[in-house]
């Protein structure tokens, strides 16, 4: 079996210099996107009490040692979003942060153990407004490339026409024939459905897991197919972080961003009840627990923090595969200047 080409071999580098002084100019474009509509960049640090509280992300964990020898665990964050969160308590209104973020358990042509997170917070404004946020930024990637296409593996997508919006029911209903409404919160109701269409199911799956096979099979590669897809209304367990709708709490304020079938961005109107909050972390653990044999602490700080955020809304796009799509890379390594071991 023979070696692969180290990153920093001479040859392999300048093959993958154009696409990193890519990254720079979308850096460059964002960065300025931003600060021409008031937002404070900010800086949160990578190491927290506690990671995030979604069952099907893997943290890194350290510990810190004091001078006299005692040690507490901590991890590398997967997002700064409660960092973020409680900047907003402090009285920040609009701030956006390029992020170092580490997950464990990601590799792959898009995936990366440690990646740049593109997260951003308007305090008392609508999740409709980072939604065309994130629109934007995918816009200006593209105006900073002199490139009016996104692409990935041969399918293409214009940032620049009106994203299609779609609620995962009608995602569902076009997509996978498949009622959403009638089987949320049945099991067995999904998972016949899902067999009829190809989808593997587990006896242990739960309803989450089906919903997610759904998604990935018969979903996610129609998105973004020409224009940019905002798929949105979530249904309310698979939003945790997010508040729900006003006129149908079954579903809530949650959206992701597609481009040629690849997920870009995640954002939600951000749910301000601490308590509510502290339910679904705890139920999140308990299916990590339960799958994995391990659970995260929760972060106390950022519970007492939500009491004292203003409404918000917020977005998390995916930096590196933003620049992979504006540049036509053909994986996330493409576009770091040193890929992880």
């Amino acid at each position: 079996m023979s070696t692969p080409t180290p990153w920093w071999d001479k040859d392999s580098h300048a093959d993958r210099r154009p696409f990193l002084e890519a990254r720079g100019r979308i850096r460059r474009g964002v960065r300025g996107w931003f600060e021409a509509r008031g937002f404070t960049e900010v800086e949160c640090g990578a190491l927290q009490v506690s990671p995030g509280n979604e069952a099907h992300l893997h943290a890194f964990a350290t510990q810190r040692q004091t001078e006299g020898g005692s040690a507490r665990p901590l991890y590398l964050h997967t997002s700064p979003e409660f960092a973020c969160k409680k900047l907003l308590a402090a009285g920040e209104m609009k701030i956006f942060d390029l992020s170092r973020v580490y997950r464990n358990r990601e590799d792959g042509p898009l995936h990366s153990a440690e990646f740049t997170m593109l997260e951003w917070y308007r305090a008392s404004a609508s999740w409709n407004e980072v939604m065309e946020d994130a629109v934007d930024v995918c816009l200006e990637a593209t105006v900073a490339l002199q490139r009016p296409l996104l692409q990935w593996r041969g399918q293409m997508c214009d940032p620049g026409l009106d994203a299609e919006r779609l609620t995962l029911v009608e995602a569902f209903a076009r997509h996978a024939d498949i009622d959403l409404e009638a089987v949320l919160g049945d099991r067995d109701g999904l998972a016949r459905a899902a067999q009829a269409r190809d989808v593997r199911v587990g006896a242990d799956d739960s309803w989450s897991d089906i919903f997610s096979r759904v998604l990935v099979r018969h979903i996610e590669p129609k998105l973004g197919q020409g224009r940019l897809t905002l798929l949105c209304e979530y249904p309310a367990e698979e939003a945790a972080l997010a508040r729900p709708l006003d006129r149908d709490p079954r579903f809530a304020e949650r959206f992701e961003l597609y481009a040629c079938g690849v997920e870009l961005a995640n954002g939600f109107g951000e749910l301000t009840d601490p308590a509510e909050q502290r339910r679904r972390f705890e139920a999140e653990m308990n299916v990590k627990q339960a799958t994995y044999g391990e659970r995260y602490p929760l972060d106390e700080e950022f519970l007492a923090a939500l009491a004292h955020m203003p409404p918000a809304s917020g977005c998390a796009l995916g930096f590196d595969r933003l620049v992979m799509l504006a540049s036509g890379a053909r994986r996330i390594a493409d576009v770091l200047w040193t890929p992880p071991v």
